[in-house]
């Protein structure tokens, strides 16, 4: 598959500080990438380095092909839309959406059909004339977006777009960023710390820390097999322990791994039964409880129990019995 953006051994150093750290990553052409990471793991910068707002101090960034380094924002294909969205507050919407246009030097009947298009996309053709202070956060993201896609950039990137929205507007702006992408056929570089926001919507996810990339995979393939500790820690809930330690050794170093959805939970024992313990913590979640277990050597188990397994619902205190294919641990390293 085409790369559109090539990030080629790049570092970037604020002072003694170093935010990115010698990466090398391939975007592909139409995909959606999520650069995932805890707060300070040089995602935001990265993004900012692609969108030219930073330079690299080492290493190039290329774009469809050309080498953008020192190559100012505006002169780049692409286009960002920032967490605050940035909106001019006494401009209507479909002025908001024409302002970088206009820079552009579009101006008349393309101008015009331009803000329109981009409006229709986003679903918004009917709230040009309204004021950001008229509309909701959700119709705010929107206009950011279209203001965006109005200069057709060849990538779009996206700084935490959705952290100032409530659940069930972020899930619904998750599945029109995600329809909008396949209509539009534009490369998404979303940046967010939501490991479940990652995985709804990313094509591909980039696990960074320190300024590292630690592991670029689809969803699905960080999350049955990280390539280490660190990311099967940052994705998805999971059980990590030493090996030396762990109630199964697949071998004598390293740390093992299991998720709590592979275990299973018993008020009675079984002759697979792998450990024992006792409940001392019970989280409900409404279609399933996390149950904390401590076993007899010291252990703490994080366990998934779905809410429609029909016994009674663990309680702290029960004495239990826990089961798992040795399948299903990982062995990793730290």
């Amino acid at each position: 598959m085409t790369s559109v953006i090539r990030i080629a051994a790049v570092s970037k150093r604020f002072g003694p500080s170093t935010a990115v750290d010698d990466v090398t990553l391939d975007i592909r052409e139409n995909e959606f990438l999520a650069l995932l990471g805890a707060s300070g793991c040089g995602k935001t910068t990265l993004l900012r380095l692609i969108a030219g707002l930073e330079q690299p101090d080492s290493g190039a960034i290329f774009i469809g092909g050309d080498n953008m380094t020192g190559t100012p924002p505006y002169a780049r294909p692409v286009n960002m839309m920032f967490q605050s969205y940035a909106l001019f507050p006494h401009m209507t919407v479909a002025d908001n959406v024409a302002f970088g246009l206009k820079q552009d030097g579009i101006s008349g009947a393309a101008l015009t059909a331009r803000v329109k298009e981009a409006l229709e996309g986003v679903e918004l053709e009917t709230l040009g004339t309204r004021k950001p202070d008229q509309l909701s956060g959700g119709q705010r993201q929107r206009v950011a977006l279209a203001r965006c896609l109005a200069k057709r950039p060849k990538v779009l990137l996206l700084d935490e777009p959705m952290a100032a929205l409530d659940k069930h507007l972020r899930e619904r702006t998750q599945l029109e960023l995600m329809a909008l992408r396949a209509r539009l056929g534009i490369t998404f570089v979303v940046v967010t710390h939501d490991q479940s926001e990652a995985m709804a919507m990313a094509d591909r996810v980039a696990v960074m820390e320190e300024g590292r990339i630690l592991q670029v995979a689809p969803p699905r393939e960080l999350y049955e097999r990280p390539a280490n500790a660190r990311v099967a820690r940052f994705f998805g809930d999971i059980n990590l322990w030493d090996a030396a330690a762990a109630p199964r050794r697949p071998h004598p170093a390293g740390i093992v791994a299991i998720r709590p959805e592979r275990i299973h939970m018993s008020r009675t024992p079984g002759s697979d039964t792998v450990c024992e313990g006792t409940v001392a913590d019970v989280a409900y979640l409404g279609t399933a409880s996390t149950c904390f277990v401590t076993t007899t050597t010291g252990l703490t188990v994080r366990v998934l129990v779905r809410s429609d397994e029909g016994a009674p619902p663990f309680t702290p205190g029960e004495r239990v019995y826990l089961t798992w294919p040795a399948s299903a641990m990982m062995a990793l390293d730290p």
